[in-house]
C-alpha cells in the first residue's frame, strides 16, 4: 500500500482545521474503502476499536474488511468534540444493519493523535450498538458520502 507522505491539514489544529479533518474522515469512512481509509493512518499506526487491538495498515484494512462484510448499509456521522496541538477527539453515531434486517445505531468517541505529516498515529474508539428499529433510522442519503445539508448529530439530536 502506497501512502501520500502526507495528508493536511497538518498539526498543530485550530477548530477549522480540526473540523476539516474530521469531515474528511467521515467521508472516507462512508466511502467503506478498506484501503483509501487506511491510507489516512501512518504505517505504524495504533488502534483500540472496542476491545480490539490493531497495529499497522495491514491490520486496519483486514479490521475494515471483517466490519463491512457485517455492517451492511453503513452510513456515518462524525462531530469535534475538542481539539488542541496534535490531538483531535471526536463523536459519532452510525447506522447499520445485519444480514437478519436488524437495525443499530452505534454510538461511540474516538480520540486521535496525528503525526506531524497529518497522518493519524493513535485512534482509540469506544464504540457501544443499540438495536433499533427500522422506523427509527435517521440516515437515509445514498450510501457514501453524507450529503452537505445533511443534519449533524447535534441537529439530529444524538
Amino acid at each position: 500500500m502506497n501512502a501520500p507522505e502526507s495528508r493536511p491539514p497538518f498539526p498543530p489544529f485550530t477548530r477549522e482545521t480540526a473540523m476539516q479533518k474530521v469531515r474528511k474522515a467521515e467521508d472516507a469512512w462512508n466511502s467503506r474503502d478498506p484501503v483509501a481509509v487506511s491510507l489516512a493512518y501512518t504505517p505504524d499506526t495504533v488502534w483500540r476499536n472496542r476491545a480490539e487491538f490493531l497495529n499497522g495498515r495491514a491490520e486496519v484494512v483486514a479490521f475494515l474488511i471483517r466490519k463491512w462484510a457485517k455492517e451492511l448499509e453503513y452510513r456515518l456521522i462524525k462531530e469535534l468534540w475538542t481539539c488542541t496541538d496534535n490531538r483531535i477527539a471526536v463523536r459519532f453515531a452510525y447506522e447499520w444493519r445485519d444480514d437478519c434486517d436488524q437495525w443499530y445505531r452505534a454510538y461511540g468517541n474516538e480520540n486521535w493523535e496525528f503525526a506531524t505529516n497529518g497522518l493519524m498515529h493513535r485512534r482509540i474508539a469506544s464504540i457501544n450498538d443499540l438495536p433499533i428499529k427500522a422506523a427509527d433510522r435517521k440516515y437515509f442519503w445514498p450510501q457514501g458520502r453524507r450529503p452537505d445539508d445533511h443534519p449533524g448529530l447535534s441537529d439530529l439530536g444524538l
